[in-house]
């Protein structure tokens, strides 16, 4: 009998990530401690939505939240490109380095100073890391053209293709490729022969796409997640609810 794979997938979520994402890493070490094998992210970061990694943080005196996020370098790269595309700017990281004391510990400061990524999707990643969350976790990325290239084939797709100086994630599009601007605006946009390591899924495509490389036998997945996946499409997982923690869309520093 093969061994365990405790699978669950995350989109990069905020470079302190938020709380419900350190859930699923605490309900898979549980897991594992239960039947044993192996745990492994599925690190979505060929999501573009800037939202992702917008991050909570309570202010230390004054209890505020306050919600902070990447400078991206224009609005193309901000709305379309897949995070591991979006770059991170430097002044950015130094203004921020200045403003975390009111935040969280001197600790985390210096980690977040520390880390040298050069995209949104790394150094989030990095983030995890130092803060201990990725021991004993293999990480596999979205991004990835060799998983790419072992993926099945979709229906439903995303191709990072350049545009206007830029990486984009354009979704199939009738005959062809979009951007989506909004309700029923869209920005075609021209694309050639498509190759297997350009392609990523949608929502909807996501987890027999990446069941098909992982093979995993049970799935982490949060309260809103387990609604919309479709757990017919993979009858051998066995799908694990992640546990309650409060504050979930908050930022986790450690503590």
């Amino acid at each position: 009998m093969s061994s365990p794979v405790i699978c669950f997938g995350q989109q990069p979520s905020g470079f302190f990530p938020k709380r419900f994402l350190v859930s699923k890493f605490w309900t898979a070490q549980r897991l594992q401690r239960d039947i044993g094998g192996e745990i492994v992210l599925f690190y979505h970061d060929s999501d573009h939505d800037p939202r992702e990694t917008t991050t909570k943080l309570a202010h230390l005196k004054s209890d505020r939240l306050d919600c902070l996020n990447f400078a991206f370098a224009n609005k193309i790269q901000k709305k379309y490109s897949p995070l591991y595309a979006k770059r991170v700017s430097r002044d950015w990281q130094k203004k921020l380095v200045r403003q975390l004391p009111n935040y969280v510990s001197p600790d985390c400061v210096e980690l977040f100073a520390s880390v040298d990524s050069d995209n949104v999707a790394d150094f989030c990643l990095e983030m995890y890391r130092g803060l201990g969350l990725l021991e004993g976790v293999r990480v596999e990325r979205s991004s990835d053209p060799l998983l790419r290239g072992q993926a099945i084939a979709v229906d439903d797709y995303f191709v990072d293709v350049p545009y206007d100086g830029e990486i984009v994630r354009a979704r199939k599009h009738g005959e062809g490729f979009a951007l989506h601007q909004g309700g029923d605006s869209y920005i075609e946009i021209p694309v050639g022969e498509v190759k297997k390591w350009q392609i990523s899924p949608t929502r909807d495509t996501r987890l027999r796409w990446m069941q098909s490389t992982l093979g995993c036998t049970h799935y982490v997945a949060g309260a809103s997640e387990i609604q919309y996946l479709n757990t017919d499409e993979t009858p051998e997982i066995e799908f694990v609810e992640r546990d309650p923690i409060d504050r979930l869309d908050e930022a986790w520093t450690g503590k």
